[in-house]
């Protein structure tokens, strides 16, 4: 039986260069993306080619093809121990590999067609991979994977404890504000942009440690003005998403890291989740957790501009979720900010006698101020926290959006054109 063999070109994910910042899987909309501790890897079974993932990706890892028969195709368990991208088969190769695929090969069934799916709301598909028009021009990949030099040193200058407690009232599940400085060499960032932190030392199998990626928490001109320096909101991780006991590498890496410290950077990274620099634009910031990280940043610059007499700023809205007010990054400072600076909602899911409340909730409870600025295109969204919340905050957005009367997939798909929704998930 002599039958066509269909050759596929792959998509692949680089292990060499890939930060692991679970963006391509946030933005797959079909599920074809999916990680171990280790490697980020493509399905080749449900990739449908929508290249959703292709331009967030801030370091280009996940633009990666390779020739294969799809019968033949590499598998999850095959991509999951790569530390290196394999090459290209050479045509001899590929030619042989195509036979002995079309060997296994049987005449196919006769299939009913397909019942068509159930359309399902997908969060990600809402999230802009645009910046605002106005945002600054943003720096990228100036220091590896991508970059001629694979990395910069930065001089650890401050570690503090930003909460008074950690998860489940574990004292060693606390979260560190940590502030790196660069020295003379330049490092140029913006509000909304990472960084690659890479863990000194090896894995159990003895290969290094890869970065990890961690949101900015200072503006663009420094944790301390006129300093290059930057810091970051690192929260130690003790257990995995299942709850089973582990320690993160890198996490415990930087909170443990003391004054003096020497650490290897790689980024920056974004170049969209970008704060507006039109003067009376209006902000809204919901995250939970570390995903305080970047709406910080954006908070703190625009404290400084006003500060400055410089800026004439439009609304902030700050929608900031945790289990308890001892597990809030940066508690006491938020609520030094004056009330009409910023309009702070905190919501709290596992305070002893009170109703679990979370982020989607208290929006759902101020829709009256939330959808004029949906509807306004001098307002912009950012989201930012555990994957988890993704869903709910939009399908909140959503709502409120039709409880003004508005099209919200009209209403959605303009602010993902014109950059005015951003989500960040992990």
């Amino acid at each position: 039986m002599d039958m066509a063999v269909t050759v596929i070109k792959q998509h692949l994910i680089d292990p060499e260069i890939c930060i692991r910042c679970n963006t391509c899987e946030t933005m797959c909309p079909v599920g074809a993306i999916s990680h171990d501790s280790r490697n980020y890897v493509v399905d080749a079974s449900k990739c449908n080619w929508c290249n959703a993932c292709i331009s967030p990706c801030p370091t280009g890892s996940i633009d990666n093809y390779r020739s294969m028969p799809a019968a033949r195709a590499y598998t999850l368990e095959e991509q999951l121990g790569w530390d290196t991208l394999p090459g290209e088969l050479p045509p001899e190769e590929l030619q042989a590999l195509a036979g002995g695929a079309a060997e296994g090969l049987a005449e196919p069934a006769a299939a009913e067609p397909a019942a068509e799916p159930e359309p399902r709301f997908v969060a990600a598909s809402y999230g802009s991979t645009l910046p605002p028009w106005s945002a600054a021009h943003a720096y990228t990949n100036l220091y590896g994977p991508k970059a001629a030099q694979k990395s910069i040193a930065a001089t650890v200058v401050g570690n503090h404890r930003v909460t008074e407690v950690g998860a489940h009232g574990h004292p060693d599940y606390d979260t560190h504000h940590v502030v790196l400085d660069f020295g003379a060499m330049p490092f140029p960032v913006l509000e909304g942009q990472s960084i690659g932190i890479v863990p000194p030392g090896s894995d159990a199998n003895g290969r290094p440690h890869h970065a990890r990626q961690y949101s900015i928490a200072s503006p663009r001109n420094g944790e301390r003005p006129g300093y290059n320096n930057i810091s970051l909101t690192v929260k130690r991780v003790l257990e995995d998403h299942d709850g089973k006991p582990v320690r993160g590498v890198a996490s415990n890496y930087v909170c443990d890291l003391k004054v003096g410290d020497t650490v290897q950077v790689i980024g920056p990274f974004g170049s969209s989740f970008l704060m507006p620099n039109h003067p009376r634009s209006h902000i809204v910031m919901i995250c939970t957790g570390t995903g305080s990280a970047p709406m910080r940043a954006m908070t703190e610059w625009r404290r400084r501009l006003r500060q400055s007499g410089k800026f004439e700023g439009g609304k902030l809205m700050l929608f900031f979720g945790a289990r308890t007010q001892e597990e809030l990054p940066y508690f006491g400072p938020l609520q030094n900010l004056p009330k009409d600076f910023i309009d702070i909602n905190l919501a709290f899911s596992r305070t002893p006698g009170q109703p679990k409340t979370y982020v989607q909730d208290l929006m759902r409870q101020r829709a009256a101020d939330l959808a004029p600025l949906l509807a306004d295109p001098d307002a912009h969204f950012y989201v930012c926290g555990l994957k988890s919340m993704e869903e709910g905050v939009v399908l909140a957005l959503a709502d409120i959006a039709r409880g003004a009367g508005l099209d919200w997939d009209l209403v959605g798909s303009s602010m993902k054109t014109h950059g005015r929704l951003h989500l960040e998930t992990y």
